[in-house]
């Protein structure tokens, strides 16, 4: 258990320390206002989407495809996204917070710590390009249908809340096919089943690209994060916390181990249930017109918490024999 916890310190722990940085050099006058917003649509519109691309496209989808894995993997994600939005709907006092609190609810970090977790106990990335195939297109779409029906003018977005259902829904196609992470994405898939193989220039100029996404969102989200404000929001951030981190796994890794997964497609699953809130969620709750005080909140605090969380689930799992 010592060396899992351990392991999982020093996947999260850098994340955690990269915001705080991020933070102080805002409160010093280091990063200016400006600086973040143009690193905010930076991250939503090249480094986020380059990343995913690389992922998918680099990601052999044939040789590892399991049609129970991924259907798993996309059957779960559209009930955690379904349960978590009725959820909010019903008991979220502040109807403007819905979408960063689902979104912060059923996203995980699965492309930044899946691969990273796999890799670090079979050394091999085994089914995560698989489970980040899977289940992270689903996350953007569904995040930007959740953002756009719940942006709020308040928070710099467009509102849409007056219109027919019908013209909602227009709205929201529009945001998915115009989406750049999305886009990403599904660009990335026919380069993996075709293996399309990149020149060495190409290959290494999109990883300055994608590699620039994560550290740049982190230290956005530690500028932007108002610790006055947060405090304020600490129930939805709780709730989303608890959801994120412990209820997810609770109730669908029973599911995983009935349905016969084990060891690598068990942990690549518990990544996809039980990671952090991603990074990425802060930057379209930032860019779409939603709550990004309560984002960032989020993803702090299940940052933090994730090292425990994640470590005390393996454990189980270890102890069961299951992976």
């Amino acid at each position: 258990m010592a060396e899992s916890f351990i392991f999982s310190l020093n996947s999260t722990v850098p994340i955690f320390l990269t915001m705080i940085i991020g933070y102080v050099l805002k409160q010093i006058g280091f990063l200016s206002d400006e600086f973040i917003k143009g690193a905010n649509k930076y991250v939503f519109k090249v480094a986020l989407p380059v990343m995913l691309f690389i992922d998918i496209s680099s990601a052999d989808l044939i040789s590892d495809f399991n049609i129970k894995f991924v259907l798993y993997c996309m059957i779960v994600t559209c009930i955690l996204f379904a349960v978590s939005w009725l959820i909010a709907e019903l008991f979220c006092k502040d109807k403007k917070q819905i979408g960063a609190l689902v979104q912060g609810c059923f996203r995980g970090s699965a492309a930044v710590l899946g691969l990273a977790f796999i890799q670090n106990m079979y050394s091999t990335t085994g089914m995560a390009p698989l489970m980040i195939a899977s289940a992270v297109p689903l996350y953007n779409i569904f995040s930007v249908i959740v953002l756009t029906f719940k942006a709020s003018k308040e928070y710099g977005g467009d509102d849409i809340s007056g219109l027919k259902f019908k013209e909602q829904m227009k709205k929201a196609l529009i945001n998915i096919a115009k989406n750049p992470i999305i886009i990403g994405i599904f660009l990335g898939i026919p380069f993996s089943l075709l293996r399309v193989d990149f020149p060495v220039i190409v290959d290494r100029t999109l990883d300055y690209f994608g590699r620039t996404s994560t550290p740049i969102a982190l230290l956005c989200i530690g500028a932007g994060f108002e610790g006055r404000k947060a405090i304020k929001k600490i129930a939805p951030t709780l709730w989303a916390t608890f959801y994120k981190l412990f209820l997810q796994a609770g109730l669908f890794l029973p599911l995983a181990v009935a349905m016969g997964f084990r060891n690598q497609n068990l942990v690549a699953i518990l990544i996809m249930l039980a990671s952090p809130s991603t990074a990425s969620g802060y930057i379209m709750a930032k860019n779409m017109g939603n709550d990004s005080v309560l984002s960032s909140s989020i993803i702090v605090l299940t940052t933090l918490l994730s090292s425990v969380s994640l470590t005390l689930l393996i454990f189980i799992l270890r102890a069961m024999a299951l992976i």
